[in-house]
Parts: structure tokens; sequence; C-alpha cells
């Protein structure tokens, strides 16, 4: 049978082990935004206690009084679905205190556009009661106790929410003798009005994942549709090139290794989404913002991926073979068959690809994971995963597939070396996003270095003796460096503040405050976050916005098109997604003049646009 080289992960060769460990540190950090501010809070707390001093031995009453911005709720602390964040408060006592007794108001029910049954919710001002029991040694604290107080709660409006937020109060008892009562008349309403105690030390973890929850199932759902979808977007088209490639040569072997090629790909997609979730996770209990696709904003990371497919880009024209370690390389198969290893790696690297892209449905439940419980967030991500591994999972399941595909030959050869110049494709577009990022001398020289990491990586190839080999070997690793050197030093792009003109639309660049001010004066508003390296985005603009007829459209409505470029880290722009509840882009939004501002989906339609500027009346 005919045999030819293919792309796999080989036990001799160029040393790359570390460039699968740096694609998956990549993942780990592509939802994190350091840059974007922490989530904005909604409610204020404020703690009073019902004595000026207390008897050790005797009781206090402690409220946590919290106050809620106009037009704005939060979930009751036993919300109407188990998946709804509540509010609770977490009470930091002195060292062998008992714990504190805590009393909950009850949520008042009211409906919101979201949500199609009422919710339990606080509005205007909540007061959360504590009962102290103070120790009969408490006096040798030195006559007084702090007591800290967490409050935890979810801010929403009727059209969005806002990440789940934590704030801190503390206040001093005095503990020199029992005093005078404060503010009788409102603890005195308080405990008229709250429900049943409940006894907590610390905050719930809302962990419980709902069982016949029927929104989270619809989120999962979705998350499993965004994730199929998401194998057919632009983004991960480069690296299906190199499965397509795989399957074709899966063809000729057995049905045994084409199922388990098929359960690798799929696990490296799901440990991928999972590392995704994590650091979510993470970066949330940090105080980050969180988004998706967001670690395109950093040259580094651009610069990073571009020697990746680089890299993957020359092992397709035969330059190289990518090594691991020789047990890891002989999972699988031996030799021209790429292995486990080689397919959870592609598994990987499709994931790293696919968070620049959004796909129908996916942005909904992101959206609504990275707003959740930590539990749910996973679960989410899991859905997203599976969606997108759905073809390798069916493939391992009826190997038999794979015969339906042409049998190996030298025809095999031309085309692995065509999927090559779709990987160069993709590092053009990486190159793109840059331009976007980083000045054009620097931007030059940083592509001037990978074609010098290629010209290494070449001499290595064609090199007759070992020290060759080694020279350049380091050569290619210390221009590879010096690369990630170049973006990471790069000082920042200024975003313009001048009008984009080229198309039919004359884009003004975005300000909130202009175009709340322009949307309450009359002047309806159409608000586009993009960036470079967004393909949705650009798919949206060149095919649906920038067109004659919504051109002609905005004129006749007098509609004013701003844009937000978010290629860059722009805080203003992250929060102003945040307050609109979504974490990724592409992003449409329609202020319309004396209504609620309409949100558009991920990728747009022009009777779409043309429904929603129909509500806009043309004489303002």
């Amino acid at each position: 049978m005919y045999r030819i080289p293919a792309f796999r992960l080989a036990s001799r060769g160029l040393p790359a082990f570390l460039l699968l460990i740096l694609t998956a540190g990549l993942l780990a950090s592509s939802l994190v935004a350091p840059s974007l501010a922490s989530e904005a809070e909604k409610a204020s707390l404020t703690l009073q206690v019902d004595q000026i001093s207390y008897q050790p031995g005797s009781s206090a009453r402690l409220a946590a009084i919290v106050d809620i911005e106009n037009h704005w709720h939060v979930n009751s602390n036993q919300p109407t679905y188990e998946y709804l964040i509540p509010t609770e408060i977490a009470v930091t006592l002195p060292a062998f205190w008992p714990q504190a007794n805590v009393t909950y108001p009850e949520g008042e029910v009211a409906s919101f556009t979201f949500a199609e049954e009422p919710l339990s919710v606080y509005q205007g001002r909540a007061v959360i009661l504590a009962d102290l029991t103070i120790p009969t040694n408490a006096a040798g604290d030195g006559g007084s106790a702090t007591v800290e107080v967490a409050l935890t709660y979810q801010a929403c409006n009727d059209t969005q929410c806002l990440p789940p937020v934590t704030t801190s109060e503390s206040i001093t008892l005095d503990l020199s003798g029992s005093g005078a009562p404060v503010d009788e008349e409102l603890f005195l309403q308080v405990i008229s009005a709250t429900q049943s105690p409940t006894t907590s030390t610390a905050s719930s973890s809302g962990n419980t994942l709902p069982h016949g929850a029927r929104s989270l199932w619809t989120f999962l759902l979705l998350g499993v549709l965004g994730g199929l979808i998401l194998n057919a977007m632009p983004c991960v088209l480069p690296v299906l090139s190199i499965k397509v490639f795989s399957l074709v040569k899966s063809a000729s072997q057995s049905r045994r290794e084409v199922t388990r090629s098929g359960l690798a790909t799929a696990a490296g997609i799901l440990v991928s989404f999972w590392a995704l979730a994590g650091a979510a996770i993470l970066a949330r209990s940090a105080g980050r913002a969180v988004g998706w696709g967001v670690q395109f904003q950093e040259p580094v990371f651009v610069a990073i991926l571009a020697i990746i497919v680089l890299l993957f880009t020359l092992n397709m024209w035969g330059l190289f073979e990518i090594q691991l370690p020789g047990r890891w390389s002989q999972l699988g198969g031996k030799g021209p068959e790429e292995g486990v290893a080689g397919h959870f790696a592609s598994g990987l690297f499709a994931t790293l690809m696919a968070t620049p892209c959004s796909a129908p449905f996916l942005g909904t439940a992101v959206g609504f994971a990275l707003a959740q419980p930590p539990l749910t967030i996973l679960a989410i991500f899991t859905a997203v995963g599976l969606g997108m591994a759905a073809p390798y999972l069916l493939l391992a399941a009826w190997p038999g597939a794979a015969g339906l595909l042409p049998k190996p030959g030298v025809w095999m050869l031309r085309l692995k070396e065509m999927m090559g110049f779709f990987l160069a494709g993709a590092a053009i577009w990486l190159f793109y996003v840059l331009a976007g990022q980083i000045s054009a001398e620097r931007l030059a020289v940083v592509e001037l270095s990978l074609l010098v990491l290629a010209l290494f990586v070449w001499f290595r190839h064609s090199a007759q003796s070992p020290t060759g080999k080694r020279i350049a070997l380091f050569a290619a690793l210390l221009t590879g460096a010096s690369t990630i050197w170049l973006a990471a030093t790069a000082p920042p792009v200024t975003a313009s503040t001048t009008e984009v003109i080229g198309g039919h639309i004359a884009w003004t660049p975005f300000d909130r405050a202009t175009a709340e001010e322009m949307a309450v004066a009359g002047t309806p508003v159409f608000v586009d976050v993009t960036a470079d390296w967004c393909f949705t985005c650009k798919v949206n603009e060149r095919f649906v916005l920038d067109t004659p007829e919504i051109a002609t459209a905005f004129a006749e409505l007098g509609v004013v098109p701003m844009q937000a470029d978010w290629t860059s880290r722009d805080q203003e722009i992250g929060n102003f997604l945040a307050d609109h509840g979504r974490y990724g882009i592409p992003f449409y939004l329609l202020y319309r003049p004396g209504q609620e501002p309409f949100v558009f989906g991920e990728l747009l339609t022009q009777d779409g646009i043309l429904q929603a500027l129909a509500s806009i009346s043309p004489s303002k």
C-alpha cells in the first residue's frame, strides 16, 4: 500500500513538545480580559446595629441594608428558579463566637421581558437581619469586636443581567456594657416583614445544578447547536484542513483506529472547553471581567498563535515533524499514523482557533453561562464542546463512514501541501489583526522575524550534520522568542477618533454618552461593536451592513451609525457590553427614541435590520 508523510507527532524531528504545551496554555487565558474593569456594582451595603453598646453574654442584632439603584433589581434569597443567583450575606465573626442567624426578607414578585414567569426579586431597599450571640468572655477582646459582612448579588434590569459581584463592609461593636437602642423603628419594621430565619456563616456556593429547569436546558441545547455550527465558521476552517487530510488518510486504516482518532479529537476539544470554563471561573472569582475571544486583544497572544500557525504550515509542507515524547507519539499507532496525541492536539488547536468566531446560538449560551454559578458555566461550556466535537463523536460511533472517503494515493501529497496554504491564509489573517494593534514599523519587524524563523526551520530540515541541526534549532527558538518579545513590547496603537469612510456607510466612532443623549433627543443610533480579529463581525459588515439597502434606510430615518472598535483593549467598550449582558462580539444595538434599545443577534440579516428600523418613525 502506498504510504506518504503526513501531519503527525513523531518521536524524531523538530522538538515541539513546548508547542502543544503553549497551545494548551493559550487556551487557559482565552476568556480572560485582564484590562477590563470589575463588574459594575448596582447596590450598596450599609451596616447598622440595634444598640449603642452591648454587655458580653447578651445578644446583638445587625441589619445589612442593601440599597439598589433605580431601574435595577437583584434576585431574592429564594429566587424563582434554582439556577438564578440568590442574594445572600456571609457574616464573619471573631474567633469562638457562635454562628449568626441570618433572616432574609421575602422577595417581591415582578415580571420582566426576559422571563416568561414573574420572578422573586428585591428592588429599592432590602434589609437583612443577623442575630449575634456575644460570648461572656468577649470583653477580653479589648472592649470591642469587629464584624464583617460580605454581600453577594446579581443585578439585573428589564433587559439584561450583569455578572454577580461581592461587596463587603465591617462594623465595630462596643462591648463596654448595655447601651441605648438605636433606630428601633427600622428593626421593628424589618422584623414584621421578614420570613423564617436561616443559619449561615458563609455565602452559599450556588453550585447545585437545577433539575428540570426549563431555561437551563434551553441554554444547554443552544450551546450544543452553537458548538456544532462553530465547525463551519471561518476561524475553524484552517484547522479543518488538517482534519480533512487526516480523515482521508484514516480511510485506509482499521475501524478501531478510526474510532480512536475520532474520540481523541473530541477529547482534545472537550478538554479545551473545560480549560476555558476553568479560566472563566477563576478570572471571575478574582474580580476580572471575562469574554469570548478577548484574548485576541493582546498582541503577544496573536504573535504566539502566528508562530504556531506558521509551524503547522511548514509541517504540512513537509519541512519538519512535530515531536512529542516517544511514548506519546506511539499512542494509537505506529509509522506514519498520526496517533492519539496528534488527534488530541488538533482538537486543542481547533478550539483555540475557534474563539474569535461567534456562531448562531453560541453568544446567547456563553453570555448566559458567564453570569451563572461555576457548575452552570462548566455545564454550558461542556455542551458547546460536545456540539463542536459532534462530527468526531459521530465518526467514532460510525467508523465505517471513513470508508466513503477516497482511497490514499499520490494525490494525498498534493492535498497535504494544498492544506498548508489554508493555514498560511490563517497566518495572513493574524497579521491583519496585529496591524490594528501595533505600528506598521513594528509589524514589519514581526513579519520579518517570522520569515527568519521559517528560514531556520528550513535550515534544520536541510542540514546534514547533527551540529548543524542543533544550531538551526537554537536559532529558531531564539527567533521565536524574539518575535514574542517584539509583540509584547510594542506600544499600543491609539484608537481612531475620526469617521470611518470607505463604504456605503460613514461610521462615527462610538461614544456611549453621545449615543444615549442623541436617542433621548429623538435621533436613533445604530451601534456596531466589532474587531479586526472577529471573523463574524467582518462577514456581517461586508455582506449585510455595508450595503446600499441598509445605508439608504439609515439615511431615510436619520439613523446615526456608530462603530466601537474592540480590536485592542478598551475598558469603556467592555463595560458597555457587560451592561447589556454580553461577553463577546459581534454585538449590535439600535437606540430607538422613546423605546428600549433593540439588541440584534450575532448573525445579521438585512430583513432583520429593516424590521427593527421599521419601528422608528421617519419624523422622529
